[in-house]
């Protein structure tokens, strides 16, 4: 096998395979209030759920596209099919059970062995709806829940479903939060009662195989007091000439002195818009890990958000962007302060190639309850030619004096200092450099023991000799 050097010899050959989608059942292209019934019937959704999804869909056209981010001209959802389902679909425990194509989709992304070797539970979604879903046998004997999000609220988990969904992200957050609402489809549910400790990872895949269609899964998760989880969540796309749209949601609470670690690889083609919304709500002693991968997709609009509410509540976030041509990303992070002695700690970098635009927000609120708040933010950012761009765009609210609060943003240049490092135990500076890049994913690469990660975790292991100036 070649050995990779450089940005251009890496492929999504792993990604781009596709199949025709025979047998399928698919709603108009658009948005209307009969197209969101529809879904709602064949989702036989209760009926509060139906009316969330009109009041959802009311909103969303009273809202505006957002006019500060980069530009989705090239989005129109008159051209956008918001449910597609295999016509016989019906959600196995087995992969025996689950269509061949289907089945061959997800055994070509290693989904199957990953979670042979290395999970404890998986959820399978393709296109609208997940064909696959099941849990190890001991970790549902420790009482955690972990199944489709439609299936737990029709059952006994209904009223605390019915009690959390969309509470952190209302539809009327943004445009694309009520768009949600309205047409939201699959995702997975969590619950892990208290001082229940998951050894390792639940983990869910999203496959969005149609032309011109979106993808609307929603996840829940909840951590009870005291108990810890690592949730693992991937995405992938072949490459069309039309426009597809992604836009789950993902809500997230974390109990009393519990720990959640979710981590995401999104590698979505370069057709595709991302303008998902993730958020998380940490309760007293509680903490919060991201780990983030954002690569491909034409543009991303990706802000995960942590509301540290309780006392000693704390919040880590690791995240790295690849931006290459024809791509604009789009992404940071906020973290509100509201409980006593919180604290909140970033670190994000970017590559940017041949024309990309990474840009990187952040946002951080500080209300004046949260006496003894401290929050580091680290962003770094390479790029690799001169046609490529990288901002960082950082705003603070801060509402009290006891705060230890602290930016950094490094644009276009490696540290001369780890160079000198790595150059004074012999190595050349051309490989010093080359390692000190292929460095940047460690993070991320060390909490993604997965087969269909690979090629994300080698773009960023590039030895980038004769790329850096």
């Amino acid at each position: 096998m070649k050995e990779k050097t450089f940005v251009e010899d890496v492929n999504r050959e792993l990604y781009d395979f596709r199949y025709e989608e025979k047998d399928f059942y698919k709603v108009a292209e658009g948005l209307t209030p009969e197209i969101v019934r529809q879904i709602s019937a064949e989702k036989n959704d209760p009926e509060w759920m139906t009316e969330f999804r009109l009041k959802s869909l009311e909103i969303y056209n009273s809202i505006n596209v957002p006019e500060w981010g980069p530009p989705i001209d090239g989005l129109n959802m008159d051209d956008i099919v918001t449910y597609v389902k295999p016509k016989n679909n019906k959600m196995s425990a087995t992969w025996d059970e689950v269509p061949d194509d289907i089945k061959d989709t997800f055994e070509r992304l290693g989904i199957p062995k990953a979670e042979r070797e290395s999970l404890a539970g998986v959820g399978a979604q393709y296109d609208s709806e997940l064909v696959y879903h099941n849990v190890r046998e001991e970790v549902a004997a420790q009482g955690v829940i972990y199944t489709d999000l439609e299936s737990a609220m029709h059952g006994e988990y209904g009223d605390m479903i019915k009690k959390h969904f969309m509470t952190l992200i209302p539809p009327t957050d943004h445009k694309f939060a009520a768009l949600h609402g309205a047409v939201w489809s699959g995702g997975s549910f969590v619950y892990v009662p208290p001082g229940v400790k998951v050894e390792i990872p639940l983990q869910s895949y999203f496959r969005l195989n149609a032309p011109g269609a979106g993808q609307f899964e929603h996840t829940l998760i909840i951590v009870d007091e005291g108990a810890d989880l690592h949730f693992i969540e991937g995405c992938s796309a072949p490459k069309y000439n039309v426009a597809n749209l992604h836009a789950g949601a993902v809500e997230l609470f974390v109990g009393k002195n519990a720990k959640l670690r979710y981590s995401t690889i999104e590698n979505w083609s370069k057709n595709m818009y991302n303008l998902n919304t993730k958020r998380s709500l940490i309760e007293e002693g509680g903490r919060m890990e991201w780990v983030s991968g954002s690569f491909g997709s034409h543009v991303s609009y990706l802000y995960p958000m942590t509301i540290l509410k309780g006392d000693n509540s704390k919040m880590e976030y690791t995240g790295i962007t690849f931006a290459g041509h024809d791509q604009n990303l789009d992404t940071g992070f906020k973290v509100t302060h509201i409980g006593k002695n919180t604290t909140s700690s970033v670190n994000a970098k970017s590559i940017s190639k041949d024309g990309g635009i990474s840009t990187f927000r952040s946002s951080v609120v500080v209300q004046s309850t949260a006496t003894g708040a401290k929050s580091a933010v680290d962003c770094s950012s390479l790029m690799l030619d001169a046609v490529s761009q990288s901002d960082t765009i950082p705003a603070m609210d801060i509402r009290t004096a006891d705060a230890d609060i602290g930016h950094e943003a490094k644009i276009g240049r490696i540290s001369d200092d780890a160079v000198f490092y790595l150059m004074s135990r012999g190595i050349s500076e051309e490989d010093a450099r080359a390692m000190i890049v292929s460095g940047f994913a460690d993070s991320v690469s060390k909490e993604l023991p997965l087969e269909y990660a690979v090629e994300m975790n080698n773009l960023i292991r590039l030895e980038m000799v004769g790329s850096i100036g």
